[in-house]
C-alpha cells in the first residue's frame, strides 16, 4: 500500500507513517530498504524526514545494532494500528491476496509452541502467503501488555488476561502429564498419589522461577506434599534435565511429542488436576485485517489438528 498524496495540511507526506513502521519493526535501514523496495540511501534519508518530521531519533546507535528511542516505543503499536486500519480499509473493497501479502507476524506463547506449531506454519506460509515471515517469542517472566503495546500479533497458549482491550478465543483444553527417564522407578509397579509425592523428587517449570504450582495444590489436598528441588524457565530445558536425572516433570499432553523426541516416557498424573484452556489472544485492532485473520486460521487448525492433541 502506498499513500500518493498528502491529506496533511502540514504538508506531511503520510507516506512516511508506512517508512516507520517498518523501520520500527526491523529496527534497521538495510532490513527497512529491503522491505521498503529502496536502495539503503534513500532509506536512511526517509528515517531523516521522519526524525525532523516527529522531532525525535527514533532510531540510534547501541553498538553495530540500532534500538528504539522511548518515544518510539510509545508510538510504535499506534503507527502499526494506523497502517494497518488502512491495509484494512482498501482490502475491504475486494479479496485479499495472500500471496501479495508482505508482512511480519510475531507470535508469543511458551517456548514449546516453535517446536509444535513452527515447521507446520511455516509451510502453510510458504504455500499460501510466501511473503510473510513469523517471529516466535517466548513469553516473559514479567506480565506486559505485549498486544496492546504492539510487540506481538498474536498469542498462543493459557490466556488468563481479562484485560477488556484483548481478544480471546478458546480452542481446547489440554492436560498435563508427568515424564521421566525410561527405566524410572516410578514406572514400575502400581503409581498412587503417595508414591508420585515421595518417592521421588520433582522439578518445576516457571517463567518466574516459583517452586509450586496446582500439583502441589491438588497433593494438599489428600494431605501430602513433594519436595521440589528444582525450577527451570522452560519446557524445552526441562526435558534435558529429567533425561539425565532422576526427578520427575510435567508436560502437557499436546507437548508429548517432545518429552518422546529425548526418548522420555509421558504418563497420567494421579490426581485431579484443572484442565488447561488453550486459547489465542490478540488485539481489536487486528478484527478486520484479513491477513492476520488468515494466521489465526492457520494457527486454530493446527492446534486442533495436531496427532498428539489431547
Amino acid at each position: 500500500m502506498r499513500v500518493t498524496q498528502s491529506v496533511d495540511p502540514t504538508g506531511l507526506d503520510l507516506n512516511l507513517l508506512l517508512a516507520l513502521d517498518v523501520l520500527l519493526e526491523e529496527q534497521s535501514v538495510r532490513g527497512a530498504a529491503r522491505r521498503l523496495h529502496l536502495s539503503e540511501p534513500a532509506t536512511s534519508r526517509t528515517l531523516g524526514r521522519i526524525r525532523k518530521a516527529l522531532g525525535d531519533p527514533i532510531l540510534v546507535r547501541a553498538g553495530r545494532a540500532m534500538v528504539p528511542t522511548p518515544y518510539a516505543l510509545s508510538v510504535r503499536a499506534e503507527v502499526g494500528a494506523v497502517v494497518e486500519r488502512a491495509r484494512a480499509l482498501f482490502a475491504a473493497s475486494g479479496p485479499t491476496d495472500l500471496r501479495a501479502v508482505a508482512r511480519t507476524f510475531t507470535v508469543l506463547g511458551q517456548d514449546s509452541h516453535p517446536a509444535l506449531l513452527g515447521p507446520a506454519l511455516l509451510a502453510r506460509a510458504a504455500r499460501e502467503a510466501p511473503q510473510v515471515r513469523l517471529r516466535f517469542l517466548n513469553e516473559s517472566h514479567i506480565d506486559a501488555p505485549a498486544l496492546r503495546e504492539g510487540v506481538a500479533d498474536l498469542e498462543i497458549g493459557v490466556i488468563d488476561t481479562v484485560h477488556p482491550e484483548v481478544h480471546t478465543e478458546h480452542v481446547l483444553d489440554d492436560r498435563m502429564l508427568a515424564v521421566v527417564r525410561p527405566g524410572h522407578p516410578l514406572l514400575q509397579g502400581r503409581l498412587t498419589r503417595r508414591r508420585f509425592a515421595t518417592d521421588a523428587d520433582h522439578l518445576v517449570v516457571s517463567r518466574r522461577g516459583r517452586l509450586q504450582g496446582p500439583v502441589d495444590t491438588a497433593l494438599a489436598e489428600h494431605g501430602l506434599r513433594r519436595r521440589v528441588v528444582a525450577s527451570v524457565g522452560t519446557y524445552p530445558a526441562s526435558l534435558f534435565v529429567l533425561r539425565d536425572t532422576d526427578l520427575v516433570g510435567l508436560i502437557s499432553a499436546g507437548s508429548r511429542s517432545l518429552a518422546e523426541a529425548l526418548g522420555l516416557v509421558a504418563f497420567d498424573v494421579p490426581l485431579d488436576l484443572p484442565p488447561l484452556p488453550v486459547g489465542l489472544a490478540w488485539h481489536p485492532r487486528h478484527d478486520a485485517d484479513p491477513a492476520h485473520a488468515w494466521l489465526r486460521g492457520c494457527v486454530r487448525d493446527l492446534l486442533l489438528d495436531r496427532p498428539d492433541r489431547p
